[in-house]
């Protein structure tokens, strides 16, 4: 990590091999850990990502966690998860030069790049300890050597635009802007009390794929079809449909021209646990 990083109160565990960097982190919540520590392994044997779906691992990809420990009040927990892809578009941006609309972000979590998926997040919340305090992990995983095949739309590595390009850098770059996004973020909650994400929301926004496009969401209720008009003052995705304006909490969003796989329904992307 950067000097400015660490003075920030950042720190890291680097690990050859692990079964999952989000359950590693959770287990040092439970230890008693303080927070803001990252947990990063050369290789996942057990990773997953949303709906506890088998996520690869191999060897030359970034697999990091970030443990946070009572960051914010339970109900803007699902903030973060837009403070961090954000913080990862910054990232992607600054170690391979290339900008929106090339890199853009598909909600509620991926980060594509020319249309494809290169990263995915993965939020998980619990309730720790007898005071109860909240433990957020934030899992990231970059493609950044290799990129996975039969997955529900097409996925690339950034090494297919930036050959040479090392995980390490792309952990470095990533640690600075979450750290900067971070502080951004509840900056502006305590200046900006009646719509804290405001400012989140509006920068997550310009760097959006498919606002204003034809989408299809998967629901644990079924297929829903419409027009992604953008965000409520909550993170949920506007969704104009048949049926009027919907809001949308969480599911799995594809564009027509991406969707090459028809992905199993499931449960949510956010998951808080006790």
């Amino acid at each position: 990590m950067s000097p400015e990083t660490e003075s920030a109160g950042y720190r890291l565990l680097s690990l050859e091999a692990t079964n999952s960097t989000n359950d590693d982190a959770l287990q040092a919540a439970r230890a008693g850990d303080p927070g803001q520590l990252w947990i990063v392994a050369d290789e996942q044997l057990a990773g997953r990502g949303r709906h506890g779906r088998q996520w690869a691992s191999p060897k030359g990809n970034l697999y990091s966690s970030l443990l946070l420990i009572d960051p914010c009040d339970t109900a803007a927990a699902p903030q973060l998860g837009f403070v961090a892809g954000l913080a990862l578009h910054e990232a992607v941006e600054s170690v391979t030069g290339l900008r929106a609309p090339r890199l853009s972000l598909k909600w509620p979590n991926d980060l594509l790049l020319d249309g494809a998926k290169v990263s995915g997040l993965l939020l998980e919340g619990h309730r720790i300890g007898p005071d109860g305090s909240l433990a957020i992990v934030i899992g990231c995983g970059v493609n950044v050597a290799f990129a996975p095949t039969g997955t529900p739309y097409p996925a690339i590595a950034l090494q297919a635009v930036k050959p040479g390009l090392r995980r390490e850098d792309v952990f470095r770059a990533l640690s600075s802007s979450f750290a900067r996004t971070f502080a951004a973020w509840r900056a502006s909650a305590r200046m900006n009390a009646s719509d804290p994400f405001g400012a989140i929301r509006q920068l997550w926004l310009e760097r959006a794929a498919g606002i204003g496009q034809e989408v299809t969401l998967r629901l644990p209720t079924g297929e829903k079809k419409g027009v992604f008009e953008g965000l409520d003052r909550f993170g949920r995705l506007q969704l104009k449909s048949v049926d009027g304006m919907e809001l949308i909490d969480a599911g799995d969003l594809y564009f027509p021209n991406l969707l090459h796989d028809i992905a199993k329904p499931g449960a949510g992307l956010k998951r808080f646990e006790q």
